[in-house]
């Protein structure tokens, strides 16, 4: 396993994705990734899935200490007292003592940031949040709670394939030192039929996600969490740690990016105005 180390956490570089698993095909299929290796797993409290997921951390019988969870603060959740009495809640969904890393979902208009940030860092401070961040934060976002939060936040969660361009977010967490972690990494499958993709999985004998997925995590401080939930596709993840691409394979990939290529685009109120490469 490759893993980012910054501001005192240790990220696995590839990670989980469990949305939208749950119930017992769900605790089966994260349990076994586990069992693959997997050791960051990613949930949220609006995904209904934080007790599956704690049942199959505790079903796979690795010590939790080895395990990196996320978990995410839901919309409904963002004023001081539901953050505090959500995150409770989650705890105890997760069945654990403590949250890796705490993230802010989605940024909302009906609560200031800085009550939200403040209960998320009064939570660290009691030891029940190890690292916190944000998720679908653009850079005007990042910019705005840098001043105050740059020093306490670990992690911006975005869409970020091939074909979305993340770079003036990718540009703002640098300056930041902070990690992107990228949802929707393989574009729902899309990178399967991408030519150029497929040519250079051809050449590598690697498939296009394998390809795209070493692509993402040979970027400084980028980490991936696929979904998958059959051991075919959990190991064909997993398997990325054993090559490595050429400077003209990750230009050919970094020029299918643009900002048009978005999946991810919630109705109005949700979406922070997305960043235009």
């Amino acid at each position: 396993m490759q893993f980012i180390t910054l501001k005192g956490a240790k990220v696995p570089a590839l990670g989980l994705g469990t949305y939208p698993m749950s119930g017992a095909s769900g605790q089966r299929a994260i349990a076994e990734a586990i069992g693959v290796g997997y050791r960051h797993i990613d949930t949220a409290q609006m995904y209904g899935n934080e007790a599956d997921v704690g049942a199959a951390i505790k079903a796979s019988r690795v010590d939790r200490a080895e395990i990196f969870v996320t978990t995410k603060i839901d919309n409904s959740n963002h004023s001081a007292a539901a953050v505090k009495r959500s995150t409770t809640e989650s705890l105890s969904k997760l069945g654990t003592d403590y949250i890796d890393l705490l993230l802010i979902h989605w940024p909302v208009r009906q609560v200031p940031l800085d009550e939200t940030l403040d209960a998320m860092l009064a939570l660290k401070a009691a030891g029940k949040v190890r690292h916190l961040g944000v998720s679908n934060f653009n850079v005007k976002l990042l910019a705005e709670v840098a001043k105050k939060y740059g020093a306490d936040l670990v992690c911006n969660q975005v869409e970020y394939h091939p074909f979305l361009s993340q770079r003036p977010v990718l540009g703002e967490l640098a300056r930041q030192g902070m990690m992107l972690t990228a949802y929707c990494p393989v574009a729902h499958g899309k990178v399967a039929k991408e030519p150029v993709i497929v040519a250079i999985a051809k050449r590598l004998g690697k498939t296009p996600a394998q390809v795209t997925l070493r692509w993402l995590i040979e970027q400084k401080n980028v980490a991936a969490i696929p979904k998958a939930s059959s051991r075919a596709h959990l190991e064909e993840n997993f398997a990325i740690f054993d090559f490595e691409l050429s400077d003209a394979d990750r230009k050919a990939i970094h020029a299918l990016g643009g900002p048009a290529g978005r999946i991810v685009n919630p109705p109005a109120g949700w979406s922070p105005g997305w960043d235009r490469d």
